[in-house]
Parts: C-alpha cells; structure tokens; sequence
C-alpha cells in the first residue's frame, strides 16, 4: 500500500498486458475512475523512460527536468525529434502515479515526484 497526494491509501497495481488491439487502459491521480486507453507501445516505452531517470530519493526531479531527461533515453522511432515527449510524459506520469509507483512531493514548489519504493 502506498498513498496518494491527498493521503489516501492505495494498493500499487501494474498497467495490464496490452489488448489485442495495442492498447493499454491508464488511471488519472488527479481525476478517480477515469480511465483512457493509450498505444501500448508508446506507454511502455515512456514508462521505462521515467523510472529509469526519477530518482527514489524524496526530494525528486521537477516536471521540466523530467520531461527534459526522459527524451535521451526514448526509441527515436517512436518519438521521432521528441514529438509528443510531453504529452506521454505526463499522461504515464499521472497513471504511474495512481498506481503508486512514484510519488508527488507536495511541500516544495514547484512539484516534484520519485520513485516510490
């Protein structure tokens, strides 16, 4: 169990095996129940991206250095010249997030976010 922003405990859950169709469904933190399904290949890869560069340690990385150290480390032929790397990174962010697998530090402003642990 970990918590959300707002304190609330949650079980970490893991996004589902793609569907035929390529598509994997994805949570929103900020807006419960909501779900979309996104390219499961283009999800997976930004998910890889992000826990690889979110450090576990609280104090974290801000959205801009996230969505500025992710891009080194995508497939260029998914993301040809970073088209998109900030729409994925936060829609895998905020899904990543509901699930419990990183976390929002709330004191410091701007927000930062971890890996959970």
């Amino acid at each position: 169990m970990s918590r959300n922003p707002t304190g609330t405990k949650v079980a970490r859950r893991r996004a589902k095996t793609p569907a035929p169709d390529g598509r994997v469904t994805i949570e929103n933190v900020n807006v419960p129940g909501y779900t979309k399904r996104v390219d499961a290949t283009k999800y997976e890869a930004m998910r890889r991206a992000l826990l690889k560069v979110l450090p576990s340690r609280a104090l974290g990385m801000t959205q801009a250095e996230m969505f500025a150290a992710v891009v080194d480390h995508l497939p260029r032929d998914l993301f040809p010249g970073g088209e998109k790397v900030g729409w994925w990174a936060k829609t895998v962010q905020l899904d990543l997030e509901a699930k419990g697998i990183i976390h929002r530090a709330v004191d410091p402003k701007p927000l930062r976010w971890h890996r959970g642990k």
